[in-house]
């Protein structure tokens, strides 16, 4: 992968990104979406944000050796401080992290006033997507987009998520994705698939323990229960 090829995974990301956008892509890895975004004129600006200072070095390299450091500033911050006001950013991107790990980002972003809510969000968190889109609804965001793909024996999702008119979601539509659930494509299938041995694996040790944890328990079997309704 470089700024010219991007993976699978970075590239559905990015086609998410509106047209002309001014982009904010936090954890920026080698600054290789906005770079790939810049060269084929899809956005107008971009921070990369990098925490770590070796990720944030490279990103430097990679934007420099692309002749862009006009029109993408590299950042040296935790998450959404990476954002400043004069940034006028309307997009962010935040990829490859632990659906947790992004909700605790978005929230001390909204804490530390680094987002007001007019921004496109295009989150793609590598585990713990329901978590995600319960800090997206407790914040009044509308999910308008969701996707699942594969890519080397991995499988990811995308959310896509705007300030719109308030919707409602199901416990279900939290789990599964309210768009994913309505495709129920090929991937998503093949997800679920994989997740009812190790939901039951996880339930055998459960019940075995001395202390079992009833509502774990509780919440695992509806679970399975859920998937396998959808699989049906």
């Amino acid at each position: 992968m470089n700024e010219q090829e991007l993976s699978q995974r970075l590239a559905r990301v990015g086609s998410h990104v509106p047209q002309d956008a001014r982009l904010a892509d936090i954890g920026s890895d080698h600054a290789y979406l906005p770079v790939a975004l810049m060269l084929k004129n899809k956005i107008t600006f971009a921070v990369a944000g990098e925490v770590v200072k070796g990720p944030f070095q490279s990103a430097e390299k990679q934007v420099r050796k692309s002749g862009l450091t006009d029109q993408i500033v590299v950042r040296l911050a935790d998450g959404l401080d990476a954002i400043e006001e004069t940034d006028r950013i309307n997009a962010i991107t935040i990829a490859g992290m632990g659906g947790t790990l992004i909700r605790s980002i978005l929230e001390a972003g909204k804490q530390h006033g680094r987002i007001n809510g007019s921004e496109r969000l295009i989150l793609q968190p590598n585990v713990g997507e329901k978590t995600l889109r319960e800090w997206l609804v407790e914040n009044e965001y509308t999910i308008i987009e969701e996707e699942i793909l594969a890519e080397n024996k991995k499988i990811y999702e995308i959310i896509v998520a705007e300030k719109q008119e308030p919707v409602s979601y199901s416990d279900q539509e939290l789990f599964f994705g309210p768009h994913l659930l309505k495709e129920k494509n090929d991937v998503f299938i093949q997800k679920w698939q994989r997740e009812i041995a190790g939901k039951e694996r996880v339930l055998a040790q459960l019940e075995k323990a001395e202390e079992k944890p009833l509502e774990k328990v509780a919440e695992i079997q509806t679970q399975l229960a859920w998937i396998k309704e959808v699989l049906a």
